[in-house]
């Protein structure tokens, strides 16, 4: 079960620094969660260009051409950012009792672990 999901704000840890054209110390919001490669493709980090075919669309529209994309980095790379500090944090978790009209539940609660604040 990965700590990150969709949506998180995450900051790059590891990789060459920015003033050295790398990603090292960079913030975005996870775009999308690859559980099967333990990789997340973050906004604005780790961009590639690449190169499509060109073709038509049946509008007569032309496709193709050089895009430039986020590529997929792996999830230790990453670390989640505390919303109210704004800097990374290791993440955990809790089991918390919740009633909702007048059911109680089990549900495991994603907290930091330095500031010991919820998510």
């Amino acid at each position: 079960m990965a700590n990150i999901k969709k949506g998180d704000l995450v900051q790059v840890i590891t990789g060459a620094k920015q003033e050295r054209g790398g990603d090292r110390g960079k913030q975005g919001k996870v775009l999308e969660v690859l559980a099967e490669q333990n990789r997340v493709i973050v906004e604005g980090v780790n961009y590639i260009t690449k190169h499509t075919r060109v073709g038509q669309t049946q509008r007569g529209t032309k496709t193709g051409g050089i895009e430039t994309l986020e590529a997929p980095i792996h999830i230790s790379n990453v670390a989640l950012v505390d919303p109210e500090t704004k800097k990374p944090t290791r993440v955990g978790r809790r089991v918390e009792e919740q009633t909702k009209d007048g059911v109680k539940r089990t549900v495991r609660v994603r907290y930091a672990k330095k500031s010991g604040k919820d998510l």
